[in-house]
């Protein structure tokens, strides 16, 4: 399969721009780090390879992340080598606890300063390695500053040529992504509410936009580092992305009532639903500059349409159309929410209007997952104790390259499920590289005496990896040729390499791969199936904390996290089927979990019907067993019989309650539970409920 992409395999003119700008950058970088005859250039020109990116914003705030974690794991190496040097097991135990802590929050953190903590993590395990090579020769502090400086050469090189020459701007890339989202969410509001003679399912669409959101969120966090569209704009956009989690709400809702109003058969609903699809798109569509008195508004004849159709639907018919007719007024101000901001965003104004409830909370809502964060860290931090242990008693003079490509491979790919595939490919790509390194540094170099000859001749394999590098993928292939390449190299003002000095750093680079291939595997690998039933374990405890919130900000902050968490499950590669429906089943789910809230809300409003106030809190008992059951053995098969016999003793007490709007809510919350969340139709209620449960699938 690879094997036909590297064939296949034909660079754009973006491309080879990209590749061309990588290429100016590493020579300044390595040029530089000639002149400052600083102890090791090779960092600096890899450095200029680990932050490439095609977007500016991208590149200068990886700078700004990798520098401050190089300056943070140089103040840790400072801090610890002088008092456990002469003590080198206890060293390494610390190390390695520090390496897998720093991992640990990293992996909790997926914006992208979590990569600060990811490199102040193997930054201080790789000059504590130097310094221990060279003890002879330089200090700890002579190894620590010239890590920072190799490191800051490469920043700066990058980030100067990055926005200097034929910048590119990710703000361009976000709004035309937003734009899209947008354009989707009017097209899917379309088709969803359109009754057709072939159902079609778009769960898996409005999962992909979920998904897309979150993509989003993680790269408006560049637009702080860029001069180019939407700068600044960071705090602004994210608050526009969460308000579209509300939108894909709606929109999930509102497709669980339109089929549930096809299979009722209800007369002239095609028409009706034709004629409020227009309406509402034309509302919407119409242009015109949107004001914050125009949230609520609605379109003129919206009231009269429902009037129509709920005039003659029976009394079954008219909860769900109660419930339709509530959705579609939610995602109207959802999306007027929504345009707002971006007009703002758009005319360069940071502020919110006040008349929108803010969701921004001061750490991003972002879904964190606690298991694979541990196992990541734990695979860390026994790969940065093996490597330095095997180095420790082997005496071996290589080692300490051993033990940097251990405790970076243990780092770097842990965010994948499974890294152990890509590991596979650093391990081939590393003895590639080996083959190229021989050929430089035995048949090329001897004949090099001037930096434009090195130039000349590193060109061609800058070109090569960094154009792969550009492509999804092929990057990790890219990336192991062109880091693993110059590091090899090892690149110096007075350069000499004999054969087992090679031989020793080729092995011990694929050794430190290999280390950390075996333990990985071992330790922190899990599929993607595995990984995603962890991921609705914890969507299910998120629905019972839903039973006990109000509605307001936090019931808004908790929805977005549930999504944020869904659109993290449509990045899993799974296999099962039961699974899949499950994390379709996930999205349906977290959009009704504003009909859990309503129950607590009604429950309030109506202390006085005690009979209502026992099975209300009977139905929360049931539900709260129920999730508590989905968390420990996920079932896709069955709602239990109870709940659904509880739902309907309280649709039966419901005609005690005089107020006829909360009547109504009652009655819509309690079928949207039954349907969204039970995921049982109108016929399977009708039908013999003995036995273990409702069946669904």
């Amino acid at each position: 399969m690879l094997f036909k992409q590297l064939l296949a395999f034909r660079p754009s003119r973006l491309d080879l721009i990209f590749a061309c700008k990588t290429f100016v950058a590493g020579m300044l970088a390595l040029f530089i780090s000639f002149e400052l005859d600083l102890i090791n250039p090779m960092w600096s020109i890899g450095t200029v390879l680990i932050i490439a990116s095609p977007y500016s914003g991208m590149v200068s705030s990886k700078c700004v992340y990798r520098l401050v974690g190089t300056v943070a794991g140089a103040m840790i190496a400072l801090l610890l080598t002088p008092h456990f040097i002469n003590t080198p097991w206890l060293f390494t135990i610390i190390l390695s606890l520090w390496v897998g802590f720093a991992l640990y929050v990293s992996l909790l953190d997926r914006t992208p300063r979590s990569y600060v903590f990811m490199l102040a993590g193997y930054s201080t395990a790789m000059i504590v390695y130097n310094a221990i090579t060279y003890i002879d020769t330089y200090n700890i502090f002579d190894i620590a500053l010239a890590r920072v400086l190799e490191i800051s050469v490469g920043v700066i090189s990058t980030a100067v040529v990055s926005a200097t020459f034929f910048p590119v701007h990710v703000g361009a890339m976000i709004k035309q992504r937003v734009n899209k989202t947008l354009n989707d969410l009017e097209s899917t509001f379309e088709k969803l509410i359109t009754v057709q003679e072939t159902p079609e399912n778009y769960t898996q669409i409005l999962s992909v936009i979920t998904r897309d959101t979150a993509d989003i969120h993680a790269l408006a966090v560049h637009l702080a580092y860029e001069k180019g569209e939407l700068k600044g704009m960071t705090k602004t956009l994210q608050e526009m992305l969460h308000q579209v989690s509300l939108v894909v709400a709606n929109l999930v809702a509102l497709s669980q009532r339109v089929k549930q109003l096809e299979q009722m058969q209800l007369s002239n609903l095609r028409p009706h639903l034709n004629r409020i699809r227009q309406d509402t798109l034309a509302f919407l569509k119409q242009e015109r500059i949107v004001q914050p008195s125009d949230l609520q508004s609605l379109p003129i004849r919206f009231e009269d349409d429902f009037a129509e159709l709920i005039a003659q639907a029976t009394v079954e018919q008219q909860v769900v159309l109660g419930a339709l007719k509530m959705d579609v007024r939610h995602f109207i101000a959802n999306m007027l929410a929504v345009k707002l901001i971006w007009q703002q965003i758009q005319q360069g104004k940071k502020e919110i209007p006040t008349e929108i409830t803010a969701i921004t909370t001061k750490y991003p809502s972002l879904h964190r997952d606690h298991g694979i964060a541990v196992r990541g860290g734990i695979s860390a931090v026994l790969i940065t104790f093996i490597v330095t242990a095997a180095w420790i008693l082997s005496g071996w003079k290589a080692g300490f390259m051993m033990a940097q490509m251990g405790a970076i491979t243990a780092c770097i790919l842990t965010a994948l499920d499974n890294p152990v595939p890509v590991l596979r490919i650093f391990i081939w790509g590393s003895i590639v590289s080996a083959g190229l390194v021989f050929i430089y540094a035995f048949g090329i170099f001897p004949h090099v005496t001037h930096f434009w000859q090195l130039a000349l001749v590193l060109l061609p394999v800058f070109l090569v990896a960094v154009t792969m590098m550009a492509n999804q993928m092929l990057m990790p292939i890219g990336m192991v040729l062109g880091i693993n390449t110059m590091m090899g190299l090892n690149l110096h003002n007075k350069y000499t390499m004999d054969a087992v000095s090679y031989l020793d750093s080729s092995f011990a680079m694929v050794l430190g791969v290999l280390v950390s291939l075996i333990v990985i595997d071992l330790v922190r690998a899990v599929s993607p199936d595995t990984s995603a039933t962890r991921i609705l374990a914890l969507h299910y405890q998120a629905m019972r904390q839903a039973l006990h919130l109000s509605y307001g900000s936090d019931f808004k902050i908790h929805l977005r996290s549930m999504l944020d968490r869904v659109g993290v499950l449509n990045t899993k590669m799974v296999q099962n089927p039961e699974v899949k429906t499950a994390i379709q089943n996930a999205l349906i789910e977290s959009s009704s979990i504003v009909d859990l809230v309503r129950l607590q809300e009604i429950s309030q409003k109506l202390p006085q019907l005690q009979q209502l106030q026992h099975e209300l809190n009977q139905l929360q008992q049931q539900l709260a067993a129920y999730f508590q059951a989905q968390e420990k053995q996920l079932s896709i098969r069955h709602f239990p019989t109870q709940i659904v016999q509880q739902i309907e003793v309280l649709q039966d007490i419901s005609q005690q309650i005089e107020d006829v709007q909360l009547r109504q809510r009652l009655l819509i919350s309690l079928n949207n539970i039954c349907e969204s969340i039970g995921h049982v139709s109108i016929q399977e209620m009708d039908v013999d409920r003995s036995g273990l449960g409702v069946s669904h699938g």
